[in-house]
């Protein structure tokens, strides 16, 4: 489609925009400019269109031609939202990439690219602000948006367009959020929180010398309080902000006394953020400097961006691989006006990194995820457009975000599952996505992790990525001294207290004793995974999926981890009426209960998918483990990610067997990622840490192999494994998957499909098979691999597959099938 420069285009020329929608649409639509508005429009700047009977859009322009769309009558736009583009040409090209690659629609990428706030529809639902800023000067009809708001708490876009008479509504309303007087319901959500404390002031009027000795005299007759000042003034020399904390232990003059000053406004109680970082956090000080291999490392990772574009940083775990980000972060910086691109696999997990990064850089840092509400996003957005934020932390997502010149990337803990988007649709890798960003800016990227991902590590080995290892903890900090338990032979033995092995009760004893923390792993939560009748061997399954349900104590309920029906627990056998019903297996909710049977002064917390529902619920946890409050912190696999204690110093994984029994290809793989990367958490200041491994299976492989810490015999041996049966790196996987409700119609349409991809094809297919769960929310599921060897044009495999699914979908029997492609689905 041939484009034309806006500054050619006359006021009187018909220009027809192709915008792309917030829709998964297969092909853009193309709309008509109307000539007032002729040179308003630009690429990059978002229009408002009727798209439908009834229905208004913001759409984003992504090509402006002079030539009509010729298969109907082309709409005319409404109005222009933007005054300058929201999104780069940059942007367009690796959305256009990730639409090819991922074989998706521009609409679905648009969808999961933009920030609510930006993607304003009919149905979209305003409502006011709760602190709202009385004082800002509004224009007339922003003024009657205003005040039906009060009155009515909220308005539908639609609403908005009939209160004012006119479909010209979406400048006014951008306008409005522009100003910080209204949110997008969808932002409503709860953000990301920083860590408040309590700090003490005196109040201002007792600053002065006659008033304080008055007070003096007042506070004669109540010695507590007096103390409480006299240890405020002592610690007030020091120039630093008083915290409650540090004056009660200061003073020893209790919280009824200081209740008392604050009561009668004497003292002043603010509420400050702070570092979830302990104070004594010598290892990371703001002026550091590299150690002889951080140096190493550093020097060699800039000699090899002469000649890759990708480096992979293989070091192990506490070996100070952040710090090695953070200079050369620092050096593009001071070297140049561009910016840093560092992702994080879950920013609500990594705060850490997060807090040190941001004390270092300060203001030129943003953070941008989902924990965080659409306004704040796009306030995020901009200032990385305008260049304001030099470094920008992040989750996958960040990969979206309108750069004005990126200098770097660093992808941290590269191996992590979480950086693939499973749904919806645009089901991209992050960090493959992110190499190919670096190539539309010709800029460089960082992998880090102490057990890359295979595909990664397989690439350094070929040239493809530089390598550069660390192979030496922080500060010569031993690795774990890790220890593996068989579950076997301690029941042999009758010494299984418990899940709980002798050795691990001992360990447990003596880091309780020298006032160490203890992390306990299990990769399953809830309180029993199956409930099964000994009778007749009955077992509740979840009524929309086809997996039996996890009984929960907490809620006294049996739940679905997939679609989250819950019903009450069964006593008696529905099937038989037996009463006895077993409970099967175990999750961090039994071993909570039992440890705090065999620990009971102990303070013990849990952390997983349920203990962080609530609004702070992940944080207070994390907060509570790093203040010392918490003794004993039992997790599932959230607990391997990133987090770095100073009195986390003994590592117990109850069951090693739940992740190795995983019947996929990559289980070895992860099985030694996950347990190495919990292992790393133990230990990571001054003393060597203790790891305990309890399996039934004391001889397996990629136990030896992760008490050895040994990834490159993992490595070697997967590799051999992979090519052996032809799985990647040596071969490409396309996934997909056909959903219906009714599986007689999948059965035929899976069996139909299979065998029309058969002969294009050959063997590269396999299936259709029946997925590891093969109903999910009342929608049965099957599903036909495409293997391609490294020999096949992986991309004429996708042309034809996609014009293969444009035809089995129009099909009259497969129209009400639902098709889902996973490129590179791992």
């Amino acid at each position: 489609m041939e484009s034309f420069e806006n500054d050619i285009f006359t006021e009187r020329e018909t220009l027809f925009v192709e915008v792309i929608l917030p829709l998964s649409l297969a092909k853009n639509y193309t709309y008509r400019v109307p000539f007032d508005l002729n040179d308003q429009v630009e690429i990059g700047k978002r229009v408002v269109v009727q798209f439908g009977k009834h229905k208004i859009y913001t759409a984003l322009i992504r090509n402006i031609t002079s030539i009509p769309p010729a298969a109907y009558e082309a709409k005319y736009i409404i109005d222009v939202v933007d005054n300058e583009p929201v999104v780069t040409p940059v942007q367009l090209k690796f959305w256009t990439w990730m639409t090819q690659y991922y074989m998706c629609n521009e609409g679905d990428v648009m969808s999961a690219a933009l920030p609510a706030s930006l993607k304003l529809a009919s149905e979209t639902i305003l409502i006011l602000r709760e602190e709202l800023n009385e004082d800002i000067a509004l224009t007339e009809k922003e003024e009657i948006i205003i005040a039906a708001l009060k009155k009515q708490q909220k308005l539908t876009v639609n609403d908005v367009s009939k209160l004012l008479g006119q479909k010209t509504i979406y400048p006014i309303i951008n306008t409005l959020l522009d100003k910080e007087l209204i949110l997008v319901a969808e932002e409503v959500v709860q953000k990301y929180k920083p860590l408040l404390k309590s700090f003490i002031l005196l109040n201002d009027f007792y600053l002065e010398e006659d008033n304080l000795r008055q007070l003096f005299e007042v506070l004669e007759r109540a010695p507590k309080q007096l103390d409480a000042l006299l240890a405020y003034l002592k610690l007030n020399k020091s120039g630093v902000p008083i915290s409650k904390e540090q004056l009660l232990a200061e003073s020893d003059c209790g919280p009824a006394a200081l209740k008392a000053l604050t009561d009668k406004e004497i003292f002043v109680v603010m509420k400050r953020p702070v570092s979830r970082l302990s104070n004594h956090d010598d290892e990371f000080n703001v002026n550091f400097t590299l150690n002889e291999g951080q140096q190493k490392a550093f020097e060699k990772i800039k000699s090899s961006f002469e000649e890759k574009d990708v480096v992979l940083l293989h070091g192990v775990t506490a070996s100070g691989k952040t710090q090695v980000y953070i200079k050369l972060i620092e050096e593009i910086i001071q070297q140049s006006d561009g910016q840093v691109l560092f992702l994080l696999p879950e920013i609500a997990l990594t705060t850490q990194i997060v807090e040190r990064i941001k004390r270092y850089f300060g203001n030129s840092i943003g953070v941008y995820h989902s924990k965080f509400n659409n306004s704040e996003r796009v306030e995020i957005w901009n200032k990385v457009r305008t260049g304001a934020y030099k470094v920008v932390l992040g989750a996958r997502s960040a990969v979206f975000l309108p750069f004005k010149d990126l200098k770097l990337i660093v992808v941290d803990e590269e191996h992590e599952s979480s950086y693939k988007q499973q749904d919806p649709a645009p089901r991209y890798q992050a960090r493959d996505a992110a190499i190919y960003l670096a190539h539309l800016y010709q800029t460089k990227v960082i992998l880090g992790s102490a057990t890359p991902s295979l595909e990664s590590y397989y690439n350094a080995l070929q040239g493809k990525y530089a390598l550069v290892e660390m192979k030496e903890r922080f500060g010569g900090v031993q690795l774990p001294n890790q220890q593996v338990v068989s579950i076997a032979e301690e029941n042999k033995k009758k010494t299984m207290v418990s899940y709980f092995s002798s050795v691990l009760i001992k360990d447990i004893d003596e880091a309780l004793a020298k006032k160490e923390q203890i992390v306990l792993f299990q990769n399953r939560r809830g309180y029993a995974t199956i409930l099964i009748c000994a009778t007749c061997g009955y077992t509740p399954k979840c009524v929309n999926c086809d997996v039996s349900l996890t009984y929960h104590k907490s809620s006294g309920k049996l739940h679905c981890h997939y679609c989250g029906y819950y019903q009450s627990s069964v006593n008696i056998c529905p099937a038989c009426g037996s009463v006895h019903v077993e409970q099967k297996g175990f999750g961090t909710e039994r071993i909570e209960e039992e440890l705090k049977l065999l620990y009971p002064d102990v303070t013990i917390a849990r952390l997983d998918m349920d203990s962080t529902r609530t609004k702070n619920g992940l944080q207070q946890i994390l907060t509570d483990f790093q203040e010392k409050k918490t003794d004993i912190l039992i997790g599932t696999q959230m607990v391997a990610k990133g987090l770095d204690f100073d009195n986390l110093n003994l590592i117990g994984v109850i069951n090693a067997d739940t992740i190795l029994g995983y019947p996929d290809f990559r289980a070895y793989e992860r099985s030694f990622q996950l347990l190495a990367q919990v292992a790393g958490r133990a230990g990571r200041r001054n003393d060597q840490g203790n790891v305990c491994i309890q399996t039934y299976d004391a001889g397996h492989r990629i136990i030896k192999q992760v008490v050895e810490n040994d990834y490159i015999g993992m490595y070697n041996d997967e590799i051999a494994e992979r090519e052996r049966f032809s799985y990647p790196p040596f071969s490409r996987m396309i996934f997909l998957y056909l959903k219906h409700k009714d599986s007689n119609v999948i059965d035929h349409a899976s069996a139909t499909l299979a065998n029309i991809l058969k002969g294009k094809f050959g063997k590269r297919v396999l299936g259709p098979e029946q997925p590891l769960v093969s109903r999910v929310r009342n929608l049965y599921i099957k599903q036909i691999i495409i293997k391609a060897d490294k020999h096949t044009a992986i991309q004429k495999v996708k042309d034809v597959l996609r014009e293969t699914l444009t035809e089995f979908n129009a099909t009259k029997d497969f129209k009400s099938v639902i098709t889902q492609l996973d490129i590179d689905p791992y």
